[in-house]
């Protein structure tokens, strides 16, 4: 949706190793957006955008407006069903269908071989590759791994809402991500104690963060019985008015890119 960041553009690297063309779209989409959220107030800076699109070797950017797109209100639309109304789905009503309708246009409009999505939103990823499967769309997807700050905090265009305050105590997602990979490690595999010492972690943070969910599933987005290498844990919390989500995948672990940079 723009207002492009370091994750955005190693996207960008990944699929010139998959492809020979490389298009980014930047449209804010108004359907996956609630009537209470922030659409008006959603970053944008499309000049700096088309710069460094233009730097990381982007070969065409589309930039479509709302009436382009929604010539009229939408009569159908992609509807995942019951998996996408559980975690982002619960907190945000409606999101992924307009996700998913969004997505479904611009696969049919720019017919891509490869798209490239971002780990960070890993729920979004499972359902573009349920939405890919089930309609039988010619593409691959290729999911790239988050990137990260220095301290740990996963790239975010709403990183930009947070004050100083807010930003210092933003890391505790992703300290409750280490914490709950390091306690597996040490042996602990019941999903229920994982995700109260998450939330815990998180609560006990102080800094305004206020926890939504920590919940460890499966590449299906299903609750796991057991925690394994393949689980994946996913958090979300509020920071005063910004919302953030993180997740990790406990076999992989965090980590740290040393080139990014606060």
């Amino acid at each position: 949706m723009g207002y492009l960041h370091e994750g955005h553009l190693r996207l960008v690297d990944r699929a010139r190793e998959l492809s020979d063309r490389v298009v980014m779209s930047v449209f804010v989409n108004p359907l996956q957006f609630g009537p209470h959220e922030d659409l008006a107030r959603y970053p944008r800076d499309l000049s700096r955008d088309r710069e460094l699109a233009e730097a990381r070797g982007v070969d065409c950017l589309f930039v479509p407006d709302a009436k382009a797109m929604y010539p009229a209100a939408p009569l159908a639309r992609v509807v995942a069903g019951p998996v996408a109304d559980t975690l982002e789905g619960a907190a945000r009503p409606g999101h992924f269908t307009g996700v998913l309708t969004v997505v479904a246009k611009l696969f049919h409009l720019v017919e891509p071989d490869v798209a490239v999505f971002g780990r960070k939103d890993f729920q979004q990823a499972a359902l573009v590759k349920r939405l890919v499967q089930d309609l039988d769309f010619p593409i691959a997807i290729d999911v790239a791994p988050t990137v990260r700050e220095l301290d740990g905090l996963a790239l975010s265009s709403r990183n930009t809402y947070l004050t100083p305050d807010e930003r210092r105590s933003a890391v505790a997602l992703s300290r409750a991500l280490r914490l709950l990979e390091q306690t597996w490690r040490g042996g602990e595999a019941d999903p229920a104690k994982l995700k109260l010492a998450g939330m815990e972690a998180m609560r006990s943070s102080g800094g305004g963060v206020l926890p939504e969910y920590c919940a460890l599933i499966d590449d299906d987005l299903q609750p796991v019985t057991r925690v394994t290498a393949r689980t994946v844990v996913v958090v979300a919390a509020r920071l005063g008015k910004t919302r953030l989500i993180d997740n990790v995948v406990l076999g992989e672990g965090i980590g740290v890119d040393p080139r990014v940079t606060r």
